[in-house]
């Protein structure tokens, strides 16, 4: 199982990538980051290209079932965080796991 990236990743590759110091690094990821939750808060969809999109979508009152008793139960409205990811994201994955498949 592959490891789990986090932002301390984020900037160490932008330190490495860019060369920027490690205070610049973090301090662009941060920044990058802020801007993307607060655009999403917003309401506003945030497409990446060639990587993806992050979009907000609105939910109705509906009613659901507690699969343990089957009881039913009321799921309030409420906003959902989307992402959807681009074509090239996808054929990317998809090509790392046919070349992994060949090897195997």
């Amino acid at each position: 199982m592959s490891k789990t990236r986090t932002r301390a990743d984020l900037t160490e590759a932008v330190y490495q990538a860019v060369g920027l110091s490690r205070h610049e690094s973090s301090q662009l990821v941060e920044s990058v980051l802020e801007t993307i939750g607060e655009r999403l808060e917003q309401g506003e969809t945030v497409k990446l290209s060639s990587f993806g999109t992050f979009q907000v979508r609105s939910k109705n009152e509906r009613v659901g079932r507690n699969p343990k008793t089957g009881e039913e139960v009321a799921i309030t409205p409420r906003r959902v965080l989307t992402f959807r990811a681009s074509h090239v994201l996808k054929d990317r994955i998809n090509e790392k796991r046919r070349l992994s498949d060949e090897t195997a």
